[in-house]
């Protein structure tokens, strides 16, 4: 019989420890261009949620052990519901994991990163937003392009192009931007680029105020597509422009601030080789 007093001895019961979230904003997709907290946070996770438009080659940072859940949201093609997200992310993060949420740009511009935070606050769990560089800043700069210029423009205006002019969900002055004297950056807005633009120019804006649009910033398929704001859609077009794209217009489009391209040396002249 075991002594008065004496205890069993028994393995301690295993604490489980608090999970959490964090959203990362992981820039335009160059992973050069990911802050350095938020690749601290990826290599700190047990859990990836991530998407198409994140910089994916960050996910080779991620530890061994690491779950990386793809939620593409891919247009006309594989979609995963923002309920479901913000599902996945609860219930990992109620298992005890430390659960990043890697998006591309900056999670609360145009990223539902308002909606993600919210389902996590509601759910009582820790919830941490890690900023990153949004494609809004981020596609004209790696273009040439600066949003304001000091002799040109002194504001910019960043709009989500998914619902066109005269949509009913639209809560877009569509006039008030036309007559802004602001730069106009439309995210988002391939699709209804002509009915955007067209309805620019029928609200006052003046038909040649240059315009560029620019596909896939900061990686290695960047290319921009240059015209004036009644125009650009029809080239961008013409130009197979596809999504990840960012359209600004105003008169800084007309700018060009890239490096020009070295001259090629003069062509050797044979007659002048020696031996």
């Amino acid at each position: 019989m075991p002594l008065v007093g004496s205890r069993r001895s028994e393995a301690p019961s295993p604490v489980r420890r608090q999970g959490s979230v964090v959203l990362v904003g992981g820039g335009p997709g160059n992973p050069g261009l990911i802050t350095v907290a938020g690749l601290a946070a990826v290599r700190g996770a047990d859990v990836v949620v991530t998407d198409r438009l994140a910089p994916l080659a960050v996910l080779d940072e991620a530890p061994a052990h690491a779950e990386v859940i793809d939620v593409a949201k891919i247009p006309r093609g594989a979609f995963t519901s923002q309920e479901r997200i913000n599902e996945l992310l609860v219930e990992h993060a109620r298992a005890g994991k430390r659960v990043v949420r890697l998006k591309g740009g900056d999670p609360f511009v145009f990223g539902r990163g308002g909606e993600e935070w919210q389902a996590c606050v509601e759910a009582g769990l820790p919830v941490e937003v890690i900023p990153g560089v949004s494609s809004a800043l981020s596609g004209p700069a790696l273009a040439g392009v600066p949003l304001t210029h000091r002799t040109l423009t002194q504001g910019f205006t960043v709009v989500s192009g998914h619902l066109p002019p005269g949509d009913p969900g639209s809560t877009l002055d569509w006039g008030a931007l036309a007559r802004s004297g602001t730069t106009l950056v439309v995210l988002m807005g391939i699709a209804t680029l002509p009915a955007i633009t067209a309805e620019l120019v029928a609200q006052g804006m003046t038909a040649t105020t240059p315009a560029v649009t620019v596909m896939e910033a900061g990686l290695p398929g960047q290319r921009s597509v240059t015209g004036t704001v009644a125009d650009i859609a029809r080239l961008g077009e013409e130009a197979a422009v596809r999504a990840p794209a960012v359209t600004v217009i105003g008169q800084v489009a007309g700018l060009s601030l890239q490096s020009p391209a070295a001259p090629a040396p003069p062509p050797r002249d044979a007659s002048s080789a020696s031996g």
